[in-house]
């Protein structure tokens, strides 16, 4: 992704961005908190890093012969196990326009076609971010695009974020659904590439990418909570 008017800033940013970030990508395409506040997902997300109780998958999974950017400046990769058949769980996450029901950082959600959600649907979504050293409140309207979709095994999407302060012209996500012995598998990846992260290393740079992971974890979580709620 790209982010566009915004000054190239020092490492002393870096949390700010990554809890900006997180919270503005975490769905999906650019990737997400009705009972608590996006500061409370961001600070979930922080915790989650500095006590991860397994280590993340790797990326690299595809759908239709497509994935994420592997060579974007940051990329992360997450899963979970959901106790409910893998038809439920793929109707629960592809009926976006129900998204603002369970996940707390999705304010409003429109699909831009019509019919089944397939390899051409567009969908329209808004998420609040929280003011930050590295920008003032905002809310972005996401225009995710699907680009793959293989029914009840995969999907990729991307699309462009804008709001007042903040732009980010492309993100990339990918989701897989494997039916196991236990329940859902759900696997999740994304990527991100932008000009104020080039200058990023070492723990910087992993700190972001922790955050990515972080926010993906918090979807998931959220997914896999609503999907068993209503099996």
């Amino acid at each position: 992704m790209t982010i566009s008017s915004m000054p190239r800033r020092t490492s002393r940013i870096t949390v700010a961005l990554a809890t900006t970030l997180t919270t503005v990508l975490v769905a999906a395409g650019c990737s997400g908190a009705q009972d608590h506040d996006a500061d409370a997902s961001a600070s979930a997300s922080a915790a989650d890093v500095q006590a991860p109780e397994v280590q993340a998958p790797s990326v690299g999974q595809q759908c239709a012969g497509q994935g994420i950017d592997d060579s974007a400046v940051i990329t992360r990769a997450t899963e979970i196990l959901i106790d409910a058949p893998l038809d439920h769980v793929w109707d629960v996450q592809t009926d976006v326009e129900s998204w603002d029901e369970w996940q707390d950082a999705v304010l409003t959600v429109d699909r831009l076609d019509s019919g089944d959600f397939a390899s051409d649907s567009r969908f329209r979504w808004t998420t609040p971010v929280p003011e930050s050293d590295f920008a003032p409140a905002d809310t972005l309207s996401i225009t995710s695009s699907v680009q793959e979709l293989e029914p009840g095994t995969c999907i990729l999407w991307e699309g462009p974020a804008v709001g007042e302060s903040i732009t980010i012209d492309r993100g990339v996500h990918l989701w897989t659904f494997t039916e196991t012995d236990e329940g859902t598998l759900v696997h999740t990846e994304e990527s991100w590439d932008a000009e104020i992260l080039d200058a990023l290393e070492g723990p910087d740079h992993e700190t972001v990418a922790a955050m990515l992971g972080g926010g993906l974890d918090i979807w998931l979580q959220a997914l896999k909570d609503e999907a068993e709620r209503q099996a």
